[in-house]
């Protein structure tokens, strides 16, 4: 690294912003407002960050790099998941919003991870309709499963609260399908990924919000992105079994769901399982494979534009 190299981590709350600049460590505290976000994009656009890292903390984040991006600052919104496990590796077991700060500096130094474009308005908008729709289901399998135990006095309200939020679930199917048709872009896609047998609006208006890079990326990343590319697990004289593991795991849930659709209707996947089951694979890890060509063929039609043909991607 050349010692001209700046790199700036930042600590996102919803009151404040915490950064730390290194080398020197020079650390500071503004408030997470409009007026503190431009004065420190202009902080920082004369320091000339090599990357400056922040973490994905709900929607707190969006407001600074949204800015700093529109500036042309090398922003990078990180899983908190990765940079926690990079400060355990460092032996940093302290957290608080400075040592968070630096420590994000600090993964931008030694990692450099790669600048991604960042969501616009529109997909923000997009994910935030999607994110309610997951946040339903997960409340109306919560409460069926209150229903088993509930005592007979409390049976009537719960089934009350299933009904409304099923009502809305399908309310919110409607302004998405109606949000996709509203963008030529999106609406070609989405023609695109519905073509292909077990694939839906869920999953299709999922895969659009939460994964934007989708026909931009190969098979291998896309499959790392949301999470079902076998990891090994090996050390020494072991051999363990290959794991998946990261990801996206609210778009890996959908997609699970399209898989086994795709199981029983789609001819290409029904005959993947098939073989992989008659090779001795387990079923979880049939089914996984099979979520993971599902993906990389919907990864594939996308990037080339094309309706679902199964002689091209018939298994041979």
């Amino acid at each position: 690294m050349e010692s001209s190299d700046v790199f700036v981590g930042i600590d996102v709350s919803k009151a404040n912003l915490d950064v730390c600049v290194l080398p020197g460590g020079e650390g500071w505290t503004v408030p997470n407002d409009e007026s503190a976000i431009k004065g420190l994009v202009k902080h920082l656009k004369r320091v000339s960050a090599e990357r400056i890292v922040m973490e994905a903390t709900g929607a707190f984040h969006l407001c600074a790099a949204a800015a700093m991006a529109i500036s042309g600052l090398p922003v990078v919104v990180m899983n908190p998941r990765q940079v926690r496990d990079f400060a355990k590796s460092m032996g940093i077991l302290a957290k608080t919003d400075r040592i968070d700060a630096k420590v994000l500096a600090q993964y931008g130094q030694s990692v450099r991870p790669e600048v991604l474009p960042l969501k616009d308005e529109q997909t923000r908008e997009l994910e935030a309709l999607v994110t309610r729709r997951d946040q339903l289901q997960k409340m109306i399998t919560a409460e069926k499963n209150r229903l088993g135990v509930a005592a007979d006095k409390m049976r009537p309200d719960i089934k009350e609260h299933i009904t409304w939020m099923q009502k809305r679930v399908k309310e919110l199917d409607k302004e998405l399908d109606k949000f996709i048709k509203g963008s030529p872009l999106w609406r070609e896609k989405d023609a695109i990924i519905r073509s292909v047998p077990g694939a839906g609006l869920v999953l299709s208006t999922s895969l659009l919000a939460k994964v934007p890079l989708l026909g931009l990326i190969n098979r291998r990343t896309v499959a790392a992105l949301v999470g079902v590319a076998p990891l090994n697990c090996d050390s020494g004289a072991f051999k363990g079994q290959r794991h998946i593991w990261g990801g996206i795991a609210s778009v890996r849930r959908v997609l699970y769901m399209a898989t086994l659709s795709a199981i029983n209707h789609n001819p290409v996947i029904r005959a993947f399982y098939a073989r992989l089951r008659q090779a001795g694979k387990k079923k979880k890890v049939a089914i996984t494979a099979c979520m993971r060509k599902l993906l990389t063929i919907v990864n594939s039609m996308v990037r080339d534009g094309t309706m679902w043909d199964p002689c091209k991607f018939a298994v041979v």
